[in-house]
């Protein structure tokens, strides 16, 4: 036998000098959940070893992830009841907690990426991304809304702006908001193939962000959202995302749908992001939990997957578990 690829594996030191694919911190994105209050440290039923924090435990957490190498956080807020309506005004609402919160981040560990989520879910009272008016999500109304809450962020000091909600035109709407108010350099991570999938539920549960069961209320988010069956749209809604001023390309989920993600990096220039979603992460803990799994090997090996398809940003709730493990691969 001439050729032996085995030869290529018979030891560490080699595997590594012909390794192709590496991940390390500088790759990940660590989500934070954001609860308005005092001492709040609330775990997620659904999602465990993920927890929602008050202003001042979300910049306790923040500074221990920078001290394990971690350096990009992406914000999502628990908004109380009392602060949603129709319209999602508390959204950019100066007195936003949200937007409180990122300040103080931004003000105490300006090194750090922050990344927001711009839709209208978390403010909504329909509890959709999107206005909802005759039973309907109406898309062109819906974009001076997303404009307001983008500018909102920007002024808050978010570094990307990450506009999840799947709104046709949203990252024009978005980038000309932003470029009136000067802020030219604050640049948006599109969610650019967000598929309606079954994925999700952990996360609705953290931010209580489920569509309202209600007369008249849509039940899901297919109207918007992308059909899962569906991979040449993917290529539609990244040239228009491009076109409309886009600084990354995301595809959420992430371990789902690596073909997504190798399509968008084979075919775009722009940096891809992939969004690691709970449920993807819910799954491999349960798997953990109950034996049947090696968490220490099997986390990293699912990161590096994504990594592999194609994505140099990765979204995951496992982010700090990995950097806590030594943070390279």
């Amino acid at each position: 036998m001439l050729i032996r690829p085995r030869r290529n594996r018979t030891s560490a030191a080699i595997r590594g000098l012909v390794q192709e694919t590496h991940l390390n911190t500088g790759h990940l994105v660590q989500p934070v959940f954001l609860a308005q209050g005092t001492n709040i440290r609330s775990e997620v039923a659904s999602l465990p070893g993920t927890f929602r924090f008050s202003p001042e435990l979300a910049l306790e957490e923040i500074e221990a992830c920078m001290k394990l190498g971690l350096r990009s956080f992406i914000l999502f807020p628990a908004v109380a009841d009392a602060h949603k309506d129709k319209t999602a005004t508390y959204s950019y609402d100066p007195d936003n907690f949200y937007l409180q919160t990122a300040r103080e981040i931004k003000r105490r560990f300006p090194e750090c990426c922050l990344i927001s989520d711009v839709a209208m879910d978390p403010y909504s009272a329909d509890g959709h991304d999107g206005l909802v008016r005759g039973g309907k999500i109406v898309n062109d109304e819906t974009l001076p809304i997303l404009a307001k809450m983008a500018v909102a962020q920007a002024e808050a000091g978010f570094d990307l702006i990450g506009p999840s909600d799947m709104m046709d035109g949203r990252v024009e709407a978005i980038r000309t908001a932003l470029d009136h108010a000067g802020f030219t350099d604050t640049g948006i991570m599109a969610y650019t193939a967000k598929y309606a999938s079954a994925f999700y539920g952990p996360f609705r549960d953290a931010l209580d962000s489920a569509p309202r069961d209600d007369e008249g209320i849509p039940k899901d988010k297919k109207t918007y959202q992308m059909n899962p069956a569906n991979q040449r749209e993917a290529l539609i809604e990244a040239s228009l995302d491009t076109a409309e001023g886009a600084d990354f390309l995301m595809v959420k989920p992430a371990l789902h749908y690596l073909d997504v993600i190798s399509l968008l990096k084979h075919q775009f220039d722009l940096p891809i992001a992939a969004y690691h979603v709970s449920g993807e992460c819910a799954m491999l803990l349960a798997a953990s939990r109950n034996g049947w799994l090696d968490f220490e090997k099997a986390m990293p090996e699912t990161l590096l997957s994504i990594r592999r398809a194609g994505a140099d940003v990765i979204i995951t709730y496992f982010a700090k578990a990995f950097a806590e493990r030594g943070g390279s691969l």
